[in-house]
């Protein structure tokens, strides 16, 4: 579990196909200090597993990413030099500062807009039906693993509002009109739409104020 609060950018060492799938290095910085194998960290918004520690660096971890993982996620295009957003996960007594976010990319999104008003910078993206019904206005949303306040969402687009520090301490800020990103949408929206998808679905169909009463709503 995590919280979308970027704790360091680290950059990519070594990128190497693996008997699972792809194995990336990378450069943790001091996220590395007392790391174990088997610990998860999230990379741009994706939870992985520390397969290995060290090498030519204490601080360089490898990780080995599933075909699954490299077809729904931006992993896949990954380069030597690149730089990642990073988060260890969250221990039960953290402080909660960004949002849940489990590290489970539900999809991608398209940037195709960036605009500057005064000291914030807006981002416009293009994304699916599947991810965009399940947001809202001043909702939370994690890009790249950053817990994000959504400004406005419509049927296959959304904007999110980033302040100077966001774009400094994270990838963000180099983001670039068509370049893709990871999403994962609020857990709460997740199941919230899956309950009533199923409450819609059930014999009879349709939401009717007995389902709602009888499912402790009214």
């Amino acid at each position: 579990m995590f919280t979308g609060i970027i704790q360091h950018v680290g950059t990519v060492i070594g990128v190497a196909p693996s008997p699972a799938g792809k194995r990336l290095r990378i450069d943790l910085g001091p996220l590395a200090a007392a790391l174990a194998e088997g610990a998860s960290v999230a990379v741009n918004g994706a939870c992985l597993t520390a397969s290995s520690l060290g090498g030519s660096s204490q601080a360089a971890v490898a990780f080995d990413v599933i075909p699954e993982t490299l077809s729904r996620t931006t992993l896949g295009r990954l380069a030597v030099g690149a730089r990642v957003n990073l988060e260890r996960a969250l221990l039960a007594a953290s402080a909660l500062d960004g949002h849940i976010v489990q590290g489970h990319v539900d999809g991608l999104a398209r940037m195709h807009r960036l605009e500057r008003q005064g000291g914030e910078v807006l981002l416009h993206f293009s994304a699916g039906r599947e991810l965009t019904e399940q947001m809202v206005p001043k909702g939370s949303i994690a890009l790249a693993g950053v817990s994000l306040t959504l400004v406005a969402v419509a049927a296959e687009s959304f904007c999110v509002a980033l302040i100077p520090t966001t774009l400094e301490r994270t990838t963000l800020g180099e983001l670039r009109v068509g370049d893709e990103i990871n999403v994962e949408v609020d857990i709460l929206g997740k199941y919230v739409r899956r309950y009533l998808t199923q409450m819609t679905a059930g014999e009879g169909g349709g939401l009717t104020w007995e389902k709602l009463r009888s499912a402790g709503f009214m």
